[in-house]
């Protein structure tokens, strides 16, 4: 989280990844490496289950998992999808590049899929016009056919039952900064004020709005404690490697100073992956 360049809210980052410009950004240049279309593109077969909204599916491969994705969820997917007529309008296949999109922006068809999908489950979805683009000009008309395989779920934690305030039982260190440990470390050595740290963490502000989380783009991210916000670089030089820990940080050792970033006492739950170097 660094102070001079904020990572930006989820909520401007994500609004791009929305179906209507993510399904048709590549038209122009798939048409080499169009994939065939399946046999049953035209309309779905007997054996599909159709739900009350009358999307219909069938599983073309079962996945591994148990767990299915939520509406707050983001997820990583590789999918292909035509018109009825056969035509191939996108694909990430094709593109041989996943996407990482949150269920709660995208197509209604697609976000009702997702949530009947588990990890490593491939599903072809029949999507009527009015859970796809409803005839919007520019966009594919028609029923829609997807083959979706969903290979990752991104989960976001859920917001904390003590967002709005530091608890009675947090610990209050320098400057006001306040923590509770979530859970032990594994390591014995804590990063200096110069050390390059990767962590994985959310941020929330006192409302309960989340407005960064490296859980959505599925990696740790890395940061140089010397160039993070003050609350950062007091609190992750309390901690050791496996460690998780959230914090409570006064708006003086946020974004006081950055109108940028989100303003108030900043909420953030951190792991300590690995301290990179010192």
């Amino acid at each position: 989280m660094r102070q001079d360049k904020p990572t930006p809210s989820l909520r401007n980052v994500t609004v791009t990844l929305s179906a209507a410009a993510l399904l048709t950004g590549a038209l122009a240049t798939l048409a080499a490496d169009s994939i065939p279309a399946p046999v049953d593109v035209a309309a779905s077969p007997a054996s599909a289950v159709v739900t009350a909204s009358g999307l219909a599916t069938v599983v073309l491969a079962a996945g591994e998992g148990t767990d299915s994705p939520r509406p707050t969820d983001r997820v990583l997917v590789h999918y292909t999808g035509w018109t009825t007529d056969g035509k191939m309008f996108d694909s990430s296949v094709a593109r041989d590049k996943p996407q990482r999109l949150p269920v709660d922006q995208v197509i209604d068809g697609w976000e009702e899929g997702l949530q009947l999908m588990v990890v490593g489950e491939k599903r072809r979805m029949w999507i009527p016009q009015e859970l796809a683009y409803g005839g919007q000009e520019g966009r594919p008309k028609g029923m829609l056919v997807f083959d979706v395989e969903l290979l990752k779920i991104l989960r976001v934690p859920d917001v904390p039952e003590d967002v709005a305030a530091v608890p009675a039982d947090a610990e209050v260190g320098k400057k006001k900064l306040a923590w509770k440990v979530l859970k032990t470390g594994t390591g014995s050595t804590q990063p200096g004020p110069k050390s390059t740290v990767s962590v994985h963490y959310t941020g929330w502000t006192r409302d309960g709005e989340m407005f960064d989380s490296s859980y959505t783009r599925g990696e740790p991210s890395s940061f140089p404690l010397d160039q993070v916000i003050k609350g950062w670089g007091l609190g992750l030089q309390l901690m050791v490697e496996g460690e998780q820990r959230r914090f409570w940080i006064p708006a003086k050792l946020a974004y006081r100073d950055n109108p940028k970033g989100p303003q108030g006492m900043l909420v953030f739950d951190i792991e300590l992956v690995e301290i990179e170097k010192q």
